[in-house]
């Protein structure tokens, strides 16, 4: 199954090559969707009712269906005017002959080449899309993906600077499984380091089965506070009883491996992973406990790292700190930037472990490509630990670490996200408020159904709004956190999808009530006629769907997929306005119709999930 820009593409570069010669056989088309005008969002009448109608004009037919725009880009090199370039292409590919999958070529502007595409091509290219179990997606070549994503730490609560790495690390992690590629999740947890001492000593303080204790899967937040608060009022006394001396020494038996404090930390991990599974399941993540892999693996790696760096002579000693100088990485004053992998007092930081972890992901896991979905602040610290893993060697050629760069998450006032004491708002915070608003949206809206179906419901839309508003902004750029805006049924909301694929099924169930069906023919019997604008606008639309999945594969941006659903869900609105289904004119219209709204619905379903979002039978 072939989207129209890719049957296109190899006739526009034959083309290309047969009117400028050969050196421009290998010319990108540059080709992109002709601007289609759809309504954005359903209209107030609809929202009572899955009503039809509403006022807005009949669509028609756009002025083309693709825009070819390589002329503007080969001009240069061709010594010839854009438009002239565009004349020749236009021309050549009117010798080789395309009437099979073009009707119309246009040269427009300073050198566009608007095309249309043959009525014919397009219903039998739906009509293959509504047979394809892959919805149009294609097979690349496998590659082993390593995704690092999420990455709580252990007895701290999960806050917002965690959603976006969640959210965002969960949803390519389907998409590229979807295409694929052998997927490895990596849940990176910090378990490891100081800080342990004090809570391990805490936790034997309080006792394994307190209630101070169960609020490690609660509230993990409490606990931490109650240990570090222990260890800032003792940190200045020497004696031996003091909690500040116990936890310190506490570290000391952790790394050397005794066995009641490992004991103790195995604890504290147990119960921190109670708490992301419960986080995780609420939020429909797919990360398990088999895809944890944090700090404390790579432990006893990092005194071979540092010894090896150093007799390579990679790294050097500086100001007692064992320290990585790489060429080109400077400070604001021009110093050597450091890259510390062994502190001063001995003990081990990130970048020793973000070494050891590359070398795992690259060496052992044979990674492709290994994905980092981290915030962006980090960008310097990766680029430093992967270039000194790459001069120790210990990266396959074929490696390519790539970061995933995560921005803010920002309050309606455009600051970060804090509560008014000043500390990052919990994650569990923002899903309940979301669930909650949702709760009271589907109440207003839906005060027929029961508490429990309102409460499904709810849930659904809440988990929705909070994926979507993450989703549909480029994953490296800040977004307002706003409830109202998110929840909202109408406007580019995971609500409005989820209420589009509720309308498709409304349809569906009423179509097989009266007799008819919405299953989709057997591929021999065909049914499917595209015979009005906004029937072949909406085809037009679920034929790029394998495309745009393919496109955040390759570029690792979710967005272009949540755009694209927003753009499908506002074609099939415009096309449910003007194209009666069951009420169509014929039989034979309305099984065509029927068919297609069951591949909308298969497409946005498919699509949602790929976001990581569910999609309720009703609204």
């Amino acid at each position: 199954m072939t989207d129209p820009a890719s049957a296109l593409a190899p006739r526009v570069q034959a083309a290309i090559r047969a009117a400028l010669g050969d050196e421009f056989a290998d010319t990108d088309p540059v080709i992109r969707p002709f601007a289609l005008k759809t309504k954005k969002g359903p209209n107030t009448k609809q929202d009572k009712g899955f009503q039809p109608g509403g006022g807005t004009a009949a669509p028609t037919r756009p002025a083309a269906d693709l825009q070819v725009n390589a002329a503007m880009s080969l001009a240069k090199r061709a010594g010839r005017p854009p438009r002239e370039v565009a004349e020749a292409i236009v021309a050549a590919l009117r010798e080789a002959g395309v009437d099979d999958l073009v009707a119309g070529l246009e040269v427009a502007g300073p050198g566009f080449v608007n095309v249309t595409l043959a009525d014919d091509w397009v219903t039998g290219a739906t009509r293959e899309l509504l047979a394809d179990d892959r919805l149009g997606i294609p097979t690349p070549a496998r590659e082993v993906i390593p995704i690092d994503y999420s990455s709580p730490n252990v007895a701290k609560e999960m806050h917002v600077g965690h959603l976006r790495t969640t959210v965002v690390g969960d949803s390519l992690a389907r998409t590229l499984e979807r295409l694929g590629h052998h997927v490895i999740r990596q849940n990176h947890i910090g378990d490891w380091g100081t800080p342990f001492g004090m809570l391990v000593e805490h936790l034997l303080e309080v006792g394994e089965d307190s209630a101070e204790a169960e609020l490690l899967e609660v509230d993990p937040n409490a606990f931490y506070q109650a240990a570090n608060a222990k260890y800032r009022a003792t940190k200045d006394d020497p004696s031996p009883d003091s909690f500040a001396v116990r936890a310190r020494r506490r570290v000391t038996l952790l790394q050397s491996g005794d066995a009641e404090t490992y004991r103790i930390w195995e604890q504290l991990l147990d119960r921190s992973k109670a708490y992301f599974n419960r986080v995780y399941d609420e939020l429909d993540i797919t990360l398990t406990d088999a895809d944890l892999d944090g700090e404390s693996r790579y432990n006893d790696e990092l005194p071979a790292i540092g010894a090896d760096l150093e007799e390579r002579g990679i790294a050097e000693v500086s100001d007692g700190a064992l320290c990585v100088f790489l060429d080109g990485y400077t400070g604001r004053d021009g110093a050597r930037l450091p890259l510390i992998v062994r502190k001063s007092d001995g003990g081990y930081g990130y970048a020793t472990t973000d070494i050891a972890t590359l070398r795992h992901r690259s060496l052992d896991l044979d990674a492709d490509r290994a994905l980092y979905v981290v915030g962006a602040p980090q960008h310097l610290h990766f680029e430093m630990s992967w270039k000194a893993t790459e001069l120790a060697g210990w990266t396959r050629d074929k490696t390519r670490p790539i970061h995933v760069q995560i921005g803010n998450v920002l309050g309606t006032d455009g600051k970060l996200l804090r509560t008014r004491s000043g500390d990052l708002v919990s994650l569990q915070s923002l899903v309940d408020s979301a669930i909650e608003r949702a709760a009271q949206v589907v109440a207003e809206s839906r005060p027929d159904l029961d508490e429990v179906a309102r409460g499904s419901i709810a849930h659904a839309v809440g988990i929705a709004a909070i994926k979507y508003a993450d989703l549909s902004v480029s994953h490296d750029s800040e977004y307002v956190f706003d409830l109202d805006r998110m929840v909202a049924l109408t406007g580019n909301t995971g609500p409005y999808l989820q209420y589009a694929a509720a309308r498709i099924r409304s349809i569906l169930r009423r179509a097989a009530s009266e007799g008819g069906s919405g299953e989709v023919p057997a591929a021999d019997q065909p049914v499917l006629e595209l015979t009005e604008p906004a029937e072949r606008a909406l085809a037009l639309r679920l034929l790029d769907y394998g495309r745009v999945v393919a496109e955040v594969g390759d570029t690792l941006e979710p967005h272009r997929l949540a755009a694209y659903l927003f753009d499908l869900a506002s074609a099939f609105t415009t096309f449910y306005e003007h194209c009666p289904v069951l009420k169509a004119p014929t039989p034979q219209v309305r099984a065509s119709r029927l068919e297609l709204c069951t591949l909308t619905l298969r497409v946005l379903t498919d699509g949602l999930g790929l976001l990581g979002i569910t999609a309720p039978d009703e609204m």
